[in-house]
């Protein structure tokens, strides 16, 4: 089970990142914004916009497979490992800045989902032994 855990998060991960950074990618290529129907057209020309909708398309069903058997308060929290994810990602392909507030962002996000796992963990042992 624990490896469905963590192949889950790793997938659901992937997609969100993918959602975020082909949004990005799209949004960038749909400058100028205008409200037309040419406007319209150039962002759905752009392969980008799918790459955002199968992002979040895999995203949902890897989400509600994960909440089948996944306990909710850590599941909720490892669903937001995209925030660091994209972040790194945006540091070394877009050149986003990377100072200490993205940092300690970035290590308060790990450290809460991993107090979150272990409490879960020591939860789930307690109920086992009685």
């Amino acid at each position: 089970m624990k490896r469905f855990y963590i192949i889950g998060f790793l997938v659901l991960m992937g997609f969100d990142t993918l959602a975020q950074l082909s949004f990005k990618m799209a949004g960038e290529h749909a400058l100028p914004l205008a409200l037309s129907t040419e406007w319209l057209a150039r962002v759905f020309a752009h392969p980008w916009i799918y790459g955002a909708f199968v992002g979040y398309i895999g995203a949902f069903f890897t989400w509600m497979t994960l909440l089948k058997s996944a306990p909710i308060g850590p599941a909720f929290a490892a669903s937001h490992l995209e925030i660091v994810s994209v972040l790194l990602i945006s540091v070394l392909f877009f050149a986003e800045p990377f100072h200490w507030p993205q940092a300690l962002g970035a290590l308060l996000i790990l450290a809460g989902i991993g107090c979150l796992a272990v409490s879960e963990r020591d939860i789930v042992e307690q109920q086992e032994a009685h």
